[in-house]
């Protein structure tokens, strides 16, 4: 079994669990194309040591970079940016590593501890 994501403008509209051989028999009359995803796969790597697929694991929404071969989540913020290797947005802050947990403040552009 694998996962594919249907793909239309670019743009993931729906992933679903099959066996490739599904796609030999299976007549889809909507537009848009099938790709092969990875749930494994994120940020170019295969979290169990594997070959890792497409950068990251398609999710609805997610933008289909076919020069890059990738699928890109959704932007989180304006101020983030794309990095290229990972195929993941990266906020202009790197957020503290101290075992505290943070929520992204666009305004400011700094990471704010969770108190509650």
């Amino acid at each position: 079994m694998g996962h594919y994501a249907k793909v239309e403008n670019n743009i993931v509209t729906n992933v679903i669990v099959a066996d490739e051989e599904f796609f030999d028999t299976f007549i889809d009359t909507s537009p848009g194309n099938w790709i092969q995803t990875s749930y494994n796969t994120k940020g170019g790597v295969h979290l169990n040591g594997g070959t890792p697929l497409r950068k990251n694991f398609a999710g609805i929404g997610y933008t289909y970079d076919s020069e890059k071969d990738a699928f890109i989540p959704p932007q989180p913020y304006a101020s983030w940016t794309l990095n290229d290797d990972t195929c993941l947005w990266e906020s202009p802050v790197a957020m503290p590593d101290d075992g505290e947990i943070y929520k992204w403040n666009e305004e400011t552009t700094t990471w704010d501890l969770v108190t509650e």
